[in-house]
């Protein structure tokens, strides 16, 4: 059963779930908007200290991949695998964010969310709309990060100046020079617990995966169970 969560809410994840193989969701859309939605890898001083461990569409797994881009699937804009255990010590927070390609601002999104599912089931979900923003145009919805053990935040905070803001507020830079066509993005192979989740508006059951059927002789990933359609339930402020 998922806990609903608002601006400035936290909560570990272990209290969520038990599972360290998780599937991170980005619903977000606006009439004539398209966005960027990255991870990005940071170190203890909140600062990319290693460009590899910005994760976007362009950069679709950190080295080890313990971060990986997964694509738009199961009603999501965008979507991550996130593997806590093979997240290296140097990567103390997780910031997930959604930056406007061209022009518009955040004002005019409709109602998204970011959500984090283990073991096919939604455990956590951060819902905003666009009365929650203003003229910015680049957000960071949600931080998975290390203080003491793994914790999620929703966050919902962002930047006038888009992605060039954001990336100096992460102490990077853009650079000036014209982007590689994106690469073709992998079948992911399954693993054991992890699987992506059944999309279901809310009180309708859950369908079937949004995948096509594997060819016959392959094994689909265990312990895949689609989310519940039981509404999420409140979850107080710490």
């Amino acid at each position: 059963m998922a806990r609903e969560f608002q601006r400035g809410h936290k909560a570990r994840i272990g209290d969520l779930t038990a599972g360290t193989d998780l599937y991170v969701g980005v619903q977000i859309a606006g009439p004539g908007l398209t966005f960027d939605i990255s991870c990005f890898g940071l170190d203890a001083e909140e600062r990319l200290s290693d460009d590899r461990y910005f994760v976007f569409f362009n950069q679709p797994k950190s080295p080890e991949e313990s971060l990986q881009l997964l694509g738009a699937q199961a009603g999501d804009t965008e979507s991550f695998r996130v593997t806590l255990d093979r997240i290296p010590d140097g990567i103390r927070k997780l910031s997930f964010t959604a930056t406007i390609d061209g022009a518009g601002q955040m004002s005019q999104v409709g109602p998204g969310y970011l959500r984090i599912v283990a073991g096919g089931e939604e455990v956590a979900r951060y819902s905003f709309t666009g009365a929650e923003f203003s003229t910015e145009r680049a957000v960071m919805l949600g931080d998975i990060y290390f203080k003491d053990a793994w914790r999620f935040a929703a966050v919902g905070q962002g930047f006038d100046g888009g992605l060039e803001a954001l990336l100096k507020n992460f102490g990077g830079e853009v650079l000036e020079e014209e982007a590689p066509a994106a690469p073709e993005q992998q079948p992911q192979s399954g693993a054991p617990g992890f699987a992506p989740p059944a999309f279901a508006p809310p009180g309708e059951t859950a369908a079937p995966p949004a995948f096509a059927a594997p060819p016959a002789g392959d094994t689909p990933a265990q312990g895949f169970t689609p989310p519940g359609s039981t509404p999420p339930q409140g979850f107080p402020a710490p």
